[in-house]
């Protein structure tokens, strides 16, 4: 059975969103049309007033309403580390175990040839730039250990080492809570190599 023409766009256009396939779509779209309609109201404002006042930060490309965004006009933060992440959504999941206190720079995607996604395609030379304009003692690569976070990585290690600041990388390994014999191969390398000393 095909669905007549403005519910078949709708879940069309809720499938185009990552990780939703045709039956979360589906599911998505029904829920819609049962809400009242002042609520799908409320629900489109909010998603153009987002589009229309979301911006990236002039100074770290992070997502924000403000320019400079929130972090960066932190008098707060430690202006002499910087904390590189691939997207916002990684710098999110940082801030939120409120144990890192210095600033960030979102590249806004990694490396990857297979997509066409080169150096210059993000925002590497900003961060450059950020190093040698500023007193920054540590640069820490907060990128996943997929194949272009790995590429990405050592692309700017390369890049950033004639600054003579200190390069970091956080570590990785086996989640707290899961069991070694489920681990894969790479996971269990690395928390291997990234092991430390038993105080």
């Amino acid at each position: 059975m095909q669905y007549t023409k403005p519910l078949a766009v709708l879940i069309d256009y809720f499938q185009r969103f990552p990780g939703i396939g045709p039956k979360s779509a589906q599911r998505i779209a029904f829920y819609l049309l049962k809400m009242p309609v002042h609520e799908v109201e409320k629900f489109a404002n909010a998603m153009i007033t987002a589009k229309e006042t979301i911006h990236y930060c002039d100074n770290c490309f992070n997502m924000s309403a403000s320019n400079p965004c929130e972090i960066c006009s932190d008098p707060n933060r430690d202006n002499s580390m910087i904390c590189v992440c691939a997207e916002t959504k990684d710098l999110v999941a940082i801030e939120n175990t409120n144990e890192y206190k210095g600033k960030y720079h979102v590249l806004q995607g990694l490396i990857s040839p297979i997509d066409g996604i080169g150096a210059d395609d993000i925002r590497i030379k900003e961060l450059l730039q950020r190093i040698a304009n500023n007193d920054i003692k540590e640069v820490i690569l907060a990128l996943g250990p997929s194949v272009e976070g790995e590429a990405t990585s050592l692309y700017l290690t390369k890049l950033i080492k004639p600054f003579n600041v200190k390069i970091s990388r956080i570590a990785f390994g086996i989640p707290i809570g899961s069991d070694i014999e489920y681990a894969d191969e790479i996971t269990l390398a690395r928390a291997i190599e990234c092991r430390r000393e038993v105080s």
